[in-house]
């Protein structure tokens, strides 16, 4: 992060970022992964669909952009094998705190080797939750503020970190009760969702409907805190972003 006025920066579309370090970062986890993998697919965020198959590694090199090109020190790597669309392997990893967590289906979740599990609040009475404004989504930004203020007439307060996989990752190990977002991507969310299910919570659509959502609006946290947070999605979103 000391050398940033030397990183190469191309805006994709208007207020999406990549820099030579995010494609430099996801060329050689591919490299790897299909030394390791042969016959195995890849979908990129930089480098797209790679192969086709049921088994398909889900990559994003750096989530947190913006706050990596900003010098903002919260940023992160995230991985995911998904099974016909499933996941059941995740990584996301934070190298600046050295902190490693990981997921297999039916295996657990675990923050460097120590198991974790979702928080145990019942309510959104005093809840810490997480949430993203997308620029892919901003036409949907009156929506997402309404349903902002309907949680915060109950939850002790929100988070903005800039990076929906260690937004994921810290719902899965308690830090945070919830997480909410519209319109995130695969490589965003699918190693999260992993940790998330495998800590002992869950993870929906706004309407309830569980697996990764194809629409990108993303519920998560303990069972308890998804059920309060899609009944408030459902008094205060639109019909399209119910149903996806």
């Amino acid at each position: 992060m000391n050398r940033l006025d030397s990183v190469n920066v191309v805006e994709k579309q208007r207020m999406d970022f990549v820099s030579d370090v995010d494609r430099a970062a996801e060329a050689e986890i591919v490299r790897e992964l299909k030394r390791a993998y042969p016959r195995h697919a890849f979908l990129g965020e930089e480098s797209g669909q790679i192969g086709r198959g049921n088994l398909v590694w889900v990559i994003d090199p750096l989530d947190g952009t913006h706050n990596y090109l900003r010098g903002i020190p919260h940023f992160s790597v995230s991985i995911a094998m998904l099974d016909k669309g499933e996941p059941v392997y995740g990584v996301i990893y934070d190298p600046l705190r050295d902190e490693l967590f990981t997921a297999s289906k039916g295996d657990g979740a675990y923050l460097n080797d120590r198991r974790i599990r979702v928080g145990k609040r019942e309510s959104l009475d005093g809840a810490m939750l997480a949430t993203g404004f997308p620029y892919r989504q901003r036409a949907h930004l009156d929506a997402q503020l309404d349903m902002t203020r309907q949680l915060l007439t109950q939850a002790e307060d929100l988070r903005r970190t800039g990076s929906a996989a260690l937004d994921l990752a810290y719902t899965a190990a308690g830090r945070f009760d919830g997480y909410f977002e519209i319109g995130l991507k695969p490589w965003d969310m699918a190693a999260g969702c992993l940790l998330v299910r495998e800590a002992g919570g869950s993870f929906t659509d706004f309407a309830g409907r569980d697996g990764l959502p194809e629409s990108g609006n993303l519920i998560a946290g303990n069972h308890h805190l998804v059920r309060a947070m899609v009944e408030i999605a459902g008094n205060t979103l639109t019909p399209k972003l119910l149903r996806g």
